[in-house]
């Protein structure tokens, strides 16, 4: 781990970590995934060979489970509105023609699921992607929220690296790290080739173990498992031009540092690189189905909710493999 004194994320980055502000103009708002050119996307589709269909997202609303979420947010909470119990209480008029329904709400965080940060939704030193003024946050995020990723839309090749079942565990401890190195590394054994301009996808196996113990246990000593921060790490992103990086923890990276430090690759790699971040994806049964016929490439599509200003919004990502 890098600069292992650092109180704050300028210190750990340094006043010379990579940027891309400006590389697609000054207003730009969807950063590296401007990568995802017709030829990338082509790419994507060239990857598909039998036609298996993977929907990524966690469920919402599960009564079994309740959404996990990082601590300090709380779960999505359904509310039926109307059903066939209204009609039998009495509490709704029968209409003339004999219809019934049901109507529902969901009450959320936008990153309360599987989910796509908007480029703006984390920063330091008072600019977001871009170098534009933190204040553009204030009430709504006004440049580089989550709409302009759900306007444009994500396909591309996709590749899994399955750091889990490397090691030989269903899913890694907390507070465990994920170098550089140990990526690439986990890569060659697979046999798999990380392109420029690939979608990338690590498994931990964190989210999939959720669902198999209890909350409790799954938030005690809470510090989630990832990629942890390095200069070399940070320019492999740079120079492979990687658009996004998609892991089933529910923030990308390991969550805290030696000095208080939280988060530093949102900074780094999606404050300063543009990079998306698509967190909380169930990767499991598209880890199964890739290590059976040692295919860990396949065409990545994902479209969030377009909501105006928002700092995130929910996603089902699809591989088609």
């Amino acid at each position: 781990m890098s600069t292992p004194n650092a109180t704050t994320i300028a210190e750990l980055l340094g006043s010379d970590s990579p940027t891309n502000w400006g590389k697609w103009g000054t207003d730009d708002e969807v950063g590296s995934l401007n990568y995802l050119d017709a030829a990338a996307v082509l790419r994507g589709v060239a990857a598909v060979a039998t036609g298996e269909v993977f929907t990524l997202q966690i469920p919402i609303g599960d009564p079994e489970h309740p959404d996990p979420v990082w601590p300090g947010r709380t779960p999505a909470v359904r509310t039926q509105l109307m059903d066939e119990g209204f009609f039998i209480r009495g509490e709704e008029p029968e209409p003339s023609d004999g219809h019934h329904w049901a109507d529902d709400k969901i009450e959320m965080y936008t990153q309360g699921s599987t989910q796509y940060d908007a480029l703006a939704h984390y920063w330091y030193d008072g600019k977001v992607w871009n170098g534009k003024p933190a204040e553009t946050t204030v009430g709504a995020l006004q440049h580089a929220s989550v709409l302009p990723i759900a306007e444009r839309g994500v396909v591309g090749r996709g590749v899994l690296i399955d750091v889990a079942r490397a090691r030989g565990v269903d899913a890694l401890a907390p507070g465990e790290q994920i170098t550089l190195d140990e990526l690439l590394a986990v890569a060659s054994a697979q046999g798999t080739t990380i392109a420029p301009r690939d979608i990338l996808l690590v498994r931990t196996g964190w989210i999939g173990s959720y669902y198999r113990t209890t909350s409790d246990e799954f938030y005690r000593d809470w510090n989630e498992p990832g990629l942890v921060y390095s200069r070399d790490l940070v320019d492999w992103f740079h120079t492979t031009e990687i658009p996004n990086l998609v892991t089933d923890t529910i923030a990308n990276e390991l969550s805290f540092y030696p000095g208080g430090i939280q988060l530093p690759l949102h900074c780094a790699l999606m404050r300063n690189l543009g990079v998306a971040f698509t967190e909380m994806c169930q990767l499991d049964d598209l880890a199964a189905a890739c290590a059976a016929d040692r295919r860990w490439e396949f065409l990545y599509t994902a479209a969030p909710l377009k909501i105006t200003g928002a700092s995130g919004a929910p996603v089902n990502p699809i591989a088609i493999r």
